[in-house]
């Protein structure tokens, strides 16, 4: 690997020119307005102050311009990363305490160096273990979470934190006589401005719309935070320089979530990284590269006060829409936070905190998958199933826990699909020499001496007892006149011991009945392990064909010879035991 692969701002900018720098600098101002808002609105839902919600995204968007392959992705502080840091740390230390803000930036720095060490062992695939139904089903239910833990912003009430959804529901409306109409009116006009703006054209920042809507009522009517509950006073400097908490008994508690988080945060990044590159021509998204970029954007981050970050789905569609063309439009984007924290955070004292629950609100409602839903229940019901358990996981315990019953669900499906493959019995299409799964066509001839099987999975220890089960019960089924079994082994791409001991087995106990097999479609590697085992020299190579017709043939001319007439089984079972 060289160092443009490493450092990819190494390749693109020594070609950077003023076309891309006016797409860029659009792109990064629309971008940075998006950013103020809905960093200080994600930081208020990750139980952190304000101000720490725009330092994430600062440092990690910087850090991901200089390493990343995306030229649009947005990273900085998500609402779904943001919901499970709270999750994860509340139940060590009080919200918004000092310590629950160191403890927030460890889990940044965790989280940036297990997805740097995913990244170096390039072992980014294991997001794919997060499967599209549970990764729905989680999304769906995390922003249902999300939606109505803001109803306490918008509704102006006292909700315990750690309420379940139907707790905050009944709580909401058991409290129906203690609701600010003041806050109730501000949170529902800013859902209505950012609606508004967004239905009119993606490219007005309907966040900030409805930020300065909220400041001016705020403002004018001369409220004060015993009206309504405001930001109040945001430190008018950057981040500072600090080194997190590193400590053992710490990283061992928050391990697992940490882990959960890198896998949800790099699967939420690639997700819409590759979705937008597919619309540009000039460059690829490298997943392990991206799993470097990302967690040194954590790592970084972590060591100026930021908790961790992601790329986000909203803010890289309008970034990509804005015209960026690489990652300086997140250095601008960065910029622009800076320059707020600067000079601007005096303007934020009066905003209210119904309008970021209205700015979380209406960025999590699209992340509800109906569309999903109905297309796996009329689809596949298997995977509709996991897609609700995920979901009801979600709901009922929190996130963290539903996305880990989720995933352990589709490895249990994956182990179950591998150790119950599908079997087909083949029969031949009337004056051709193709064959096919006599379940799915009609009128094919199947001839009752002859049984033709495809087994369509690799053949290894965890299926190979139920392969031989299944060949025993379709022998028994075609009863005394079965004289030839042919496997179609075109689907078998591997062969470990335990599967050559029960081909061992399978070999032996049909010749004992006076019953040939032979093989077709033999892959390479496939027919290797076979030799090694043993069994080509028993069966010699007037047993193995290229095709399944070639079998047939070769039957009807009587010139296949029993294994028992050339070999001795004995030997070939010691041969195989070694």
């Amino acid at each position: 690997m060289n160092i443009k692969q490493l450092v990819p701002i190494l390749d693109w900018l020594p070609k950077y020119n003023s076309t891309q720098f006016k797409g860029d600098l659009s792109a990064g101002l629309t971008v940075g307005v998006m950013l103020i808002p809905q960093g200080m609105a994600y930081a208020l839902l990750a139980g952190l102050p304000p101000q720490y919600g725009l330092y994430t995204a600062i440092v990690p968007l910087i850090v991901y311009a200089i390493f990343g392959t995306s030229r649009q992705l947005a990273v900085g502080p998500v609402a779904m990363v943001s919901l499970m840091t709270l999750e994860a740390i509340a139940p060590f230390a009080e919200v918004g305490s000092a310590a629950y803000i160191s403890l927030a930036i460890t889990l940044a720095l965790m989280v940036g160096l297990i997805q740097f060490v995913l990244g170096i062992f390039r072992l980014g695939f294991l997001v794919n273990f997060l499967s599209h139904p549970v990764i729905s089903g989680f999304t769906s239910a995390a922003a249902i979470i999300i939606g109505l833990s803001q109803l306490k912003h918008i509704l102006g009430i006292n909700l315990p934190r750690g309420l379940k959804v139907h707790e905050i529901i009944i709580q909401s409306v058991q409290s129906f006589d203690k609701i600010n109409w003041i806050s109730f009116g501000i949170g529902v006009g800013g859902i209505v401005l950012i609606l508004l703006m967004k239905k009119i054209s993606r490219a007005i920042p309907g966040p900030l719309i409805a930020v300065i809507f909220g400041i001016l009522v705020v403002t004018l009517l001369g409220l004060t935070s015993d009206d309504i509950k405001i930001v109040g006073t945001i430190p008018n400097a950057l981040p500072q320089l600090s080194i997190p908490n590193i400590n053992g008994k710490i990283f061992g508690q928050l391990f697992t979530v940490a882990m959960t988080l890198a896998l949800v945060g790099f699967m939420e990044s690639i997700a819409v990284a590759k979705a937008i590159q597919a619309k540009h021509k000039d460059y690829k998204v490298d997943s392990n590269q991206e799993l470097l970029a990302l967690g040194m954007s954590s790592i970084f981050g972590s060591f100026f006060q930021s908790y961790p970050a992601a790329g986000g789905f909203g803010r890289t569609a309008v970034n990509d829409q804005a015209g960026a063309k690489t990652g300086i439009a997140g250095m601008i984007s960065a910029s622009m936070i800076m320059l707020t924290l600067l000079f601007l955070t005096p303007l934020f004292h009066n905003l209210p905190k119904a309008i970021l629950g209205s700015i979380v609100m209406v960025a999590v409602s699209g992340l509800i998958d109906i569309k999903e839903v109905k297309y796996l229940w009329r689809s596949n019901k298997r995977d509709f199933s996991l897609l609700l358990v995920a979901f009801f996981a979600t709901l009922t315990f929190d996130p963290v826990i539903g996305i880990e019953i989720g995933v352990i669900l589709s490895l249990i499906l994956v182990i179950f699909r591998t150790t119950r493959p599908h079997v087909a019995v083949l029969g031949n299409v009337p004056g051709t020499h193709f064959y096919r799964n006599i379940e799915r066509f009609d009128n094919l001839i199947v001839k009752d001496e002859i049984l033709i099987v495809r087994f369509d999975a690799q053949l290894y220890f965890a299926n190979a007892d139920y392969f031989k089960e299944k060949i025993e019960a379709l022998v028994a089924e075609k009863g005394p006149q079965l004289k030839l079994i042919i496997l179609n082994a075109e689907s078998i791409n591997n062969l470990d011991s335990s599967a050559v001991h029960a081909l061992a087995e399978l070999v032996r106990d049909l010749n004992t009945q006076g019953i040939e097999i032979a093989f077709t479609g033999v892959k390479g590697p496939v027919r290797d392990a076979m030799a090694k085992g043993g069994i080509i020299e028993v069966l010699k190579n007037d047993h193995f064909f290229m095709s399944v017709q070639e079998a047939v043939d070769c039957y009807e001319l009587a010139c296949l010879q029993s294994p028992k007439k050339k070999n001795n089984l004995d030997d070939y079972t010691l041969q195989t035991n070694v």
